[in-house]
């Protein structure tokens, strides 16, 4: 069944800050950026050097590299175009650019002072810089697609496709690929926390009596090949569920899954490749439970094409409820440890704890969101027109 979508002879409305998906997506970014350039958080200590020193130290310095230029570059890239478009879009059409440039070199000014104090970290005014001239870069990137019209194309593309209260699912579908790049012990297996977490916990109640009254050091027993199938069906199925719950036309929903089906094995075939190299990158495609888990789950996809969006935000409930039970009643293996140990050396490093907070809350940010939706009347959420 079809269901109705906004008119597309309805000229885009003026979009407030409330109801741009920039915004949160700019937020989320920020807290990004500071995962990235503090992680591991440990290690805090003052080591008698004024915070501000590596403003008059030589540029460049002595041990840069051309991945850590691009990198600092490219990286705040998204900032300063989110910050930007956010702006153009609440009506601050002049100001944007200065702004989100001037917030962008903020932060790297902030996290550059703060890395002063983590002795893994080096603050860098080279750093600041690139950094700077990213989010300017981005800001300026927003501006002309502004005056070339494509904000509003964007605007009235999503009037039609999505249901106007499409920004949280929005935002969601757009961290589920960076979410993938965190290697997973399954694919496509975000949220499978409770093995650390019960470290975690256990680590901190060491000593205390506390720690024999909690059920912590159970065995956990690996998936049999059915579940992981079955877990490679419900993590691909997911984020087309939630593209299926602010989309009522068949059609894009079709569209939309193939495209939701080719990112996820795409982002997948990089992670790997990051990790192990170019030659690796369909490693994780070998095994059979994966083969099988992917074509069910896009045959599965296709069947719930039909499904009213409200039906469709009922499935991905179970389905996330099933497929964060399934993933955490398994360990992690040793060969999925050592994957963890390559990123937490070298160059992913910085990466390494950004990524691996996506991957871990993603899942549980897509089920506080369809709780949320489903808490609602129909009538509350969408009204199409007769």
């Amino acid at each position: 069944m079809t269901e109705p979508a906004v008119s597309e002879t309805v000229r885009a409305p003026v979009i407030s800050m409330r109801h741009t998906s920039a915004w949160p997506l700019a937020l989320i970014y920020a807290v990004l950026i500071v995962f990235a350039s503090l992680f591991p958080f440990e290690g805090w200590r003052a080591q008698g050097i004024s915070p501000w020193e590596f403003l008059a130290a030589r540029m460049p310095p002595p041990y840069w590299t051309w991945f850590d230029v691009s990198i600092n570059v490219v990286g705040y890239v998204p900032l300063g175009f989110l910050l930007a478009l956010a702006l153009l879009r609440s009506g601050w059409p002049r100001a944007a650019v200065p702004l989100a440039a001037l917030a962008g070199a903020l932060l790297s000014l902030a996290m550059e002072f703060l890395q002063i104090y983590l002795p893994q970290r080096v603050s860098s005014n080279l750093d600041l810089a690139l950094n700077a001239g990213g989010t300017l870069c981005g800001a300026l990137a927003a501006a002309l697609l502004e005056r070339l019209g494509a904000i509003d194309h964007w605007s009235r593309f999503r009037a039609r496709w999505f249901a106007p209260d499409a920004h949280g699912a929005l935002v969601l579908l757009a961290l589920w690929p960076p979410a993938l790049l965190f290697p997973a012990a399954l694919p496509f297996g975000l949220g499978q926390v409770l093995e650390r977490l019960e470290a975690a916990v256990a680590e901190v109640l060491e000593g205390t009596p506390f720690l024999d009254w909690l059920p912590l050091g159970n065995a956990l027993e690996p998936l049999a090949r059915s579940s992981e199938a079955l877990c490679v069906l419900l993590g691909l199925l997911i984020p087309c569920l939630l593209g299926y719950s602010v989309i009522g036309h068949t059609g894009r929903r079709a569209l939309f899954a193939l495209l939701a089906v080719g990112v996820g094995v795409g982002v997948t075939a990089l992670s790997s490749a990051l990790t192990w190299g170019p030659s690796h990158a369909w490693e994780w495609w070998v095994g059979l439970p994966v083969r099988v888990g992917v074509a069910a789950g896009v045959a599965v996809a296709a069947l719930l094409l039909p499904l009213r969006r409200r039906a469709c935000a009922a499935v991905l409930l179970l389905a996330l409820v099933l497929h964060l039970s399934l993933l955490n009643q398994a360990p992690t293996s040793a060969y999925f440890a050592q994957t963890l140990q390559l990123w937490e050396q070298g160059r992913f490093l910085r990466f390494y704890g950004l990524a691996q907070w996506l991957g871990w809350l993603w899942p549980y940010a897509a089920l506080a969101y369809v709780l949320v939706r489903l808490s609602r009347r129909e009538g509350q959420t969408y009204n199409p027109e007769p």
